[in-house]
């Protein structure tokens, strides 16, 4: 996929979510209440345990690979565009 393009589709999916947020109006019509709940706890032990562990290195070296060089060029393109308008009360 072409870079311009995916970022007017990152661009139009930030676009929407923010806009359903704003565009969304939320009126609370009755509170919540959490459940009434009775708990009886006893003390506990963990259990003992033994671990043995591997080891790990690590180090740097130097090696001669190959890099690709990109070129960066401007170029105009149709990009999308939203208008949002948030819900009335």
């Amino acid at each position: 996929m072409k870079t311009g393009t995916t970022i007017a589709i990152a661009a139009a999916a930030a676009i929407l979510v923010v806009g359903g947020i704003y565009f969304v109006d939320v009126d609370m019509t009755q509170s919540a209440k959490l459940p009434d709940v009775e708990v009886t706890v006893e003390g506990g032990q963990m259990p003992a345990v033994e671990v043995e562990t591997g080891s790990v290195d690590v180090g740097t070296t130097e090696k001669v690979v190959t890099v690709p060089e990109v070129v960066m060029t401007e170029k105009t393109i149709t990009v999308p565009t939203v208008e949002v308008e948030p819900a009335q009360n």
